[in-house]
């Protein structure tokens, strides 16, 4: 026995000279000693510090791990993350240089692990021409011209279909109610489904397995959450087959994404799949994680709901016939001036896009340090959202600060430059009229106390249940 640990021992004593030599000995390694990089450590081997960057925590902080580094190395910092020597920066002006820069001196890279999941033609993945293309179709589909003829009283609909549903309730989970809502609305919007239809719910319980894969290890083993989520990924994918050869067979019109992307027919079937996917993935996630963020603010904050409640209360208003549940038109939305602010600072402080993968593709020179090429390029969003030197208290939720334009020169939720998301004003109206209806029907306080956390993606531990209570046209 003895003897057995000793030899185990001394070929872990081996192996960690052997791969030191190797990480030293690399080109890479190498340039370590003959360039001017940030200040920073590796951290492990191979492995990096990518567990202790990934480790859970409040979404209102940028992390343990993000803190330590910033107080010891600065905004801009070296590490070695997600199995590549990184550049991590913090600062605004590095930040918005790299996303200006996307196809020239940086371009988009994701861990190939998520490929697995979103597929080889997600947006996420395919660069120059093929993204120029499948961003111009995205656009088109989602133009300010569809959301005001069409889109805007799809949102409605599906906002009070969500809202009528929790008339017998006391209690419900904010943040299972804002998924099935986002999902319902962007099934609808991309496939023509229907919440009510058992389809959409099978679909919908699919694409839920599915989204646990993307942030999983790559572990394609009997059990793991990564073999559930491929299978669900291929169901998925199964269905919207079906879908496409229904529509090649039939006359009628459906205006929704997959005939518009059918009708172009520039793409491939494998392509119009994981562009598909890739947008029921984008406008899903961040709507729903940013609607169930300004739930748990606003119940926090009884100055700001009080200031929207009023500004909802006089959109209806002045309107010659009064109706709760009416539509809001286009004119409406852009009244909508607290909403706006609301939801700016919910995003600032909830930060539900955190970070994005870039990589260098020559050396680049910036306020004195060299970016090598080849290196992965981290920009972190949450650090400078909550930079007390970009925005005053940044930790308190205060919607007011964004009646000051100036508050928004590094504010950059939706990402920025050639690759800023396309669905931000969808976005942006899926939550405004959401809350419009909910503040001018429920009153909610929090039954129990639950906070964001980055898993890596904000989601509420508890669900974040809320206790309604229904409100009289008065209040």
């Amino acid at each position: 026995m003895e003897s057995t640990i000793l030899m185990t021992s001394f070929v872990a004593f081996v192996l960690f000279f052997v791969i030191r030599h190797i990480w030293r000995s690399n080109p890479i390694g190498r340039r370590h000693n003959t360039q001017r990089l940030p200040p920073g450590r590796m951290g492990w081997p191979l492995l990096g510090e990518t567990s202790s960057y990934l480790k859970p925590h409040l979404a209102t902080t940028p992390g343990r791990f993000m803190e330590q580094h910033i107080s010891r190395y600065g905004k801009i910092f070296k590490t070695h993350l997600f199995g590549h020597p990184t550049v991590v920066s913090a600062d605004p002006e590095l930040n918005n240089f790299i996303l200006q820069n996307e196809g020239r001196l940086f371009e988009c890279n994701y861990p190939s692990s998520m490929a697995g999941i979103l597929g080889q033609w997600s947006m996420l993945f395919v660069v120059g021409d093929m993204h120029k293309h499948m961003r111009s179709i995205a656009l088109k589909f989602m133009s300010n011209t569809k959301l005001r003829s069409h889109i805007l009283q799809e949102i409605h609909s599906h906002a009070l279909y969500t809202l009528k549903s929790w008339r017998d309730k006391q209690l419900v989970s904010a943040q299972a109610e804002a998924k099935k809502y986002t999902f319902n609305l962007m099934a609808r919007q991309i496939m023509s489904c229907n919440p009510w239809e058992p389809q959409t719910e099978y679909l919908m319980r699919e694409y839920f397995s599915f989204m646990k894969g993307v942030v999983s290890a790559p572990l394609n083993l009997p059990g793991t959450t990564y073999r559930r989520a491929l299978k669900s990924r291929a169901t998925i994918l199964e269905i919207l087959r079906k879908k496409m050869e229904e529509r090649s067979e039939s006359d009628i019109n459906h205006e929704d994404l997959l005939s518009t992307v059918m009708e172009e027919g520039s793409l491939s079937t494998e392509q119009i799949l994981d562009l598909i996917l890739n947008l029921l993935f984008a406008g899903h996630e961040t709507s729903s994680i940013a609607l169930t963020l300004a739930i748990y603010f606003l119940a926090g904050s009884p100055e700001s709901m009080k200031r929207l409640r009023s500004e909802h209360l006089g959109i209806v208003r002045v309107k010659e016939r009064p109706e709760m549940d009416s539509c809001p038109n286009w004119e409406d939305y852009k009244r909508m001036q607290f909403t706006q602010c609301v939801i700016n600072e919910t995003l600032r402080l909830g930060n539900v896009v955190r970070f994005v993968h870039r990589k260098a593709l020559q050396n680049v020179q910036f306020k004195g340090f060299e970016i090598p090429a080849g290196w992965k390029v981290l920009p972190v969003f949450d650090a400078v959202h909550l930079d007390s030197t970009v925005y005053e208290n940044p930790m308190e939720f205060y919607p007011w600060r964004w009646q000051n334009v100036e508050s928004g020169t590094y504010f950059t939720p939706f990402g920025g430059g050639p690759r800023l998301c396309t669905g931000v004003e969808l976005a942006k109206v899926e939550i405004a009229v959401f809350l419009h209806h909910l503040v001018l029907h429920y009153g909610w306080e929090l039954v129990e106390s639950d906070v964001p956390l980055v898993f890596p993606f904000v989601e509420f531990e508890k669900g974040l249940q809320i206790r309604l209570h229904l409100l009289d046209d008065n209040n």
